[in-house]
């Protein structure tokens, strides 16, 4: 499961020296409340070693922006360390390294996340860095520094998507996937021309509205007592006022009517063939059945493609989990000089072979056993404990959701898993997009239309 995947690449190492002896036990025991100005507080006791993280996560990611002011939330996540009213630039990250500690953050389509680790002994410091950034931030933000950030995010667009190899075929495909009305049609990092246009103001008041406690949730979780954390909670962030609630996300369930065939010419050496599907959101039914199967197909695909016939170089497939929906992928690199056409074609054969007949019931139980080991050994540091927690809390309303997840995934039928990819991996409504060498068009499956600009 990819849910907002990059943020457990970031996050999970939060309190990563936290990590437990084998642990078995899934009960969260927890103490909830939420402040006066509206802040949602969990406080989870992990008393393994002394170390602490203070999660915050913002309800605001890219699908909360609109035409013309995209890449507001992921430019903050950059913001939030570079000083405040009591902050100096540099000293927050100084602070907490002199503590054994450190922060990092990220942005989804859904959210902003920021996480701060320390001992267990500086967690008034960790809890008073992050409540300073969420009342006093636009002290810290001038002109100048916002031009230097917008300049580091602008660099980043350009070595993740604008001048990456492949880099944009994901930008590509959730247009076409989602739809150009759709918040999840655009990029978390932005676009060039709305970063260009970014004035202070525009994202002075982005934070006004979005960066209060009313629109965040607080998860703390390590060696703590419980009292005493929730009077220093109190303390910091108590004070920061309550803003006007944020305006709702309105947007329609993704459906795609018929095929979409593209193709577009990169600088790259090899030929690669992407498929992409609308899916159900993230804990809905048939989020986890898709997840088993991206891990199936891969494997099939891959033995029939990369082991057998020996025309592809390398196969993936997630299910990308979002809150207002998902997205499940299916990528195959196809070897020099192969055109795209037969791997397209064995693809389809394997989506066919799947709605048919369900797998063999050993295959769906390894693959299950490997997503429970790795949801188990996840949570084990206090981050990965933080952030999973924090998806419960914010998606299904039950923080304690952790035993209801490995039951989406054990209670799984191999029929199950046929009724998932018929429903929601039809061969005459998906995305089928074609990346190729430049003056390499015929190697694009057949029937591909051009990509004209990149968003």
């Amino acid at each position: 499961m990819r849910a907002n995947s990059f943020l457990w690449c970031l996050l999970l190492t939060a309190g990563g020296v936290a990590r437990a002896q084998a642990q078995t036990t899934t009960s969260f025991e927890y103490e909830r409340f939420q402040l006066a100005n509206g802040l949602d507080v969990l406080l989870h006791r992990l008393a393994h070693v002394p170390v602490v993280t203070v999660m915050t996560t913002y309800r605001v990611g890219s699908a909360n922006e609109r035409a013309g002011r995209s890449g507001f939330a992921h430019l903050f996540e950059h913001l939030m360390f570079k000083g405040s009213r009591h902050v100096p630039a540099g000293k927050l990250a100084e602070w907490l390294v002199e503590a054994g500690g450190g922060a990092n953050g990220a942005t989804s389509n859904d959210i902003t996340v920021y996480a701060t680790w320390a001992g267990s002994h500086a967690l008034e410091l960790a809890l008073y860095l992050d409540a300073e950034r969420m009342g006093f931030l636009l002290d810290g933000i001038t002109g100048p520094s916002l031009d230097v950030e917008r300049d580091v995010v602008k660099n980043e667009r350009r070595e993740r998507v604008d001048n990456a190899p492949y880099g944009s075929a994901f930008v590509i495909l959730n247009e076409a996937v989602y739809g150009k009305q759709h918040p999840y049609s655009w990029p978390p990092i932005g676009s060039m021309a709305d970063l260009t246009a970014a004035s202070l103001d525009d994202v002075t008041q982005f934070y006004k509205t979005y960066y209060a406690p009313n629109n965040a949730q607080l998860v703390i979780v390590g060696d703590i007592d419980l009292r005493t954390t929730r009077g220093l909670v109190e303390k910091w962030y108590g004070p920061i006022p309550r803003a006007a609630d944020p305006p709702p996300i309105v947007a329609a369930p993704p459906r795609l009517d018929g095929e979409v065939r593209l193709r577009k010419e990169e600088s790259v050496q090899l030929a690669r063939l992407y498929m992409a599907w609308p899916t159900p959101p993230v804990y809905a039914a048939g989020d986890a059945a898709l997840n088993v199967i991206a891990s199936l197909l891969a494997n099939r695909i891959r033995q029939r493609l990369v082991t057998e016939l020996q025309v592809a170089q390398n196969v993936t497939a997630f299910q990308e989990s979002r809150s207002l929906a998902s997205g499940f992928y299916l990528t195959v690199t196809a070897k020099p000089g192969q055109a795209l056409d037969l791997l397209e074609r064995e693809v389809r054969q394997e989506l066919r072979r799947l709605h048919a007949a369900p797998p063999d019931a050993r295959d769906v139980t390894r693959i299950v056993n490997g997503i429970e080991s790795n949801l188990l050994s996840g949570i084990e540091a206090t981050g990965g404990r933080a952030d999973r927690i924090s998806s419960y809390l914010r998606n299904t309303g039950m923080p304690d959701y952790f035993d209801e997840d490995l039951a989406r995934y054990r209670t799984l039928t191999p029929r199950d898993l046929t009724d998932a990819a018929q429903s929601f991996l039809p061969l005459d409504r998906r995305v089928v997009l074609s990346i190729v060498p430049n003056g390499k068009a015929e190697l694009a499956a057949t029937n591909s239309a051009p990509v004209r600009t990149t968003p």
